[in-house]
């Protein structure tokens, strides 16, 4: 597939690539030879064919084969010009994210109770396929959730006050309808808040290695040799059930022709694109009240290992970002302010400095950015940039990015091989299913030190700090 170059780390897919493309594809990339594969350009380019697209189809660094959009994809489509909304562009685990929790401990403090702590962390924060969370909830609970994301645990008294400023939308989507969230979704969801999950989720201890931008780091409450974690996890099986349904709805009330059935969508304004929105927002509160919960575990771990509060600790909430959802967002297109439905899928939100949905204490620096690494490999900390705002309305990448299958990765090295080699590299590992573990291996991904300098490289977001691993919890 042609990719033109048009400035360093931007490519084009040229219109015409695929028959009907409405805009161009814009690729974000220093390496498109090495990092990008065909099937994912390919989906760009389809990506471009649907209705009230505007600028173009983006994909960020990370980009990588997906469900109907490519993971690491942004596309915006104009509501009130014929705009869809696509189940495929969020993708299943609707509004999966990262969180980043600082602390005030300081490596040369914490190193020595290290092992216990990640062993503790394991015990208290549920992790598996499948699985079963912190919270057993009964059918009433659980649409109070859907309604009211973060705003529900803070009720009964689990996490700070604090946590919901730092998290996107201030953790709960007032658009959310659990009535349109069907029971299956309901069922599945019951047992499993506060849940960690499987495949590519963890929960990491890290260390502040290098500090970038010391204004913004001031701001964040980061400084280096500094000990945090960070989460990754989603809406699990709620969220899942969720896609599933609506794929199936979509597809089969949609008269719109695309070049990928994959890629089924909706008029924004018609009935069941509503009712997704409802419902994918509702599951997005499920996800956010999800990590929130998560979090008090981490909280009481560290008070058991360190036998101090989490308030003397200094175990306050940095962020917390999805990069699975679809927002109706206002963006200037054309010197105009239009309405769109933005989809990122495997992207980042990155709104720059002075936005006013940010935290008052973020304005200046621009949004906090989470971006994790893979087992062994460095995580980073960005800023949103106001030419994100112009170049990926406001988007940025969400982390490595998949460079090679689960099989393929399987074959390279077992579970215990690779804690072997982590362990080695003074990492402790809690694993739940070391089977699984290869799947998730650092080699399976691309360099994500690469991706982020290609995001900084093409404005979408600058960086603030490096952290490397020290302990990894794994489902």
């Amino acid at each position: 597939m042609k990719l033109e170059p048009v400035e360093p780390f931007v490519w084009r897919v040229p219109t015409g690539t695929v028959p009907g493309m409405r805009v161009p594809g814009i690729v974000y990339t220093g390496d498109p030879e090495g990092q990008i594969d065909e099937g994912a350009l390919e989906q760009v380019a389809n990506v471009a064919t649907l209705p009230g697209i505007v600028r173009a189809s983006y994909a960020m660094p990370d980009i990588h084969w997906g469900y109907g959009f490519p993971i690491g994809g942004v596309a915006a489509f104009d509501v009130d010009r014929g705009g869809v909304v696509s189940p495929g562009g969020v993708g299943f685990d609707i509004a999966c994210g990262v969180r980043l929790i600082r602390s005030d401990l300081e490596w040369p403090q914490a190193r020595g109770r290290l092992r216990d702590l990640v062993h503790t962390l394991g015990a208290r924060v549920p992790r598996g396929v499948g699985g079963s969370g912190m919270l057993h909830l009964d059918r009433s609970e659980v649409e109070k959730v859907l309604a009211e994301g973060v705003r529900y645990p803070l009720s009964r008294g689990i996490g700070w006050e604090e946590d919901a400023e730092h998290t996107e939308d201030a953790g709960r989507m007032p658009e959310a309808r659990p009535e349109h969230v069907s029971d299956r979704a309901i069922e599945r969801g019951a047992r499993q808040l506060g849940s960690l999950g499987a495949g590519n989720h963890f929960l990491e201890v890290q260390v502040v290695e290098e500090i970038t931008d010391e204004v913004a780091a001031a701001a964040f409450g980061l400084f280096p040799g500094q000990v945090c974690v960070m989460l990754h996890s989603g809406s699990r099986g709620l969220g899942h059930q969720v896609c599933s349904d609506f794929v199936k709805e979509v597809d089969r009330v949609s008269d719109i022709q695309v070049p990928d059935r994959q890629l089924a969508c909706l008029p924004v304004e018609h009935e069941v694109a509503q009712r997704y929105l409802g419902a994918m927002a509702a599951a997005a509160n499920f996800a956010r009240a999800n990590r929130h919960t998560m979090t008090h575990g981490i909280r009481e771990s560290f008070e058991e290992v360190y036998r101090r509060s989490a308030r003397e600790m200094g175990l306050g909430l940095v962020y917390d970002v999805a990069h699975n959802l679809a927002k109706l967002e206002e963006h200037e297109v054309n010197g105009e302010r239009r309405t769109l439905c933005v989809h990122r899928k495997g992207a980042t939100r990155a709104f720059g400095p002075g936005h006013h949905d940010l935290p008052a204490r973020y304005r200046e620096a621009g949004q906090p950015v989470v971006i994790p690494g893979s087992m062994g490999t460095a995580s980073y900390v960005l800023a949103g940039t106001a030419r994100a705002m112009t170049r990926s309305f406001g988007s940025t990448c969400h982390g490595a990015g998949r460079a090679m299958s689960r099989t393929k990765a399987k074959k390279l090295k077992s579970g215990g091989e690779l804690v072997r080699d982590l362990e080695g590299q003074g990492i402790v590992i809690a694993v739940s299913q070391p089977r699984l573990l290869a799947e998730e291996a650092p080699y399976a991904y691309k360099d994500v030190s690469r991706v982020v300098e290609a995001c900084e490289g093409a404005g979408l977001s600058r960086v603030v700090a490096r952290m490397r691993p020290v302990g990894v919890v794994k489902g």
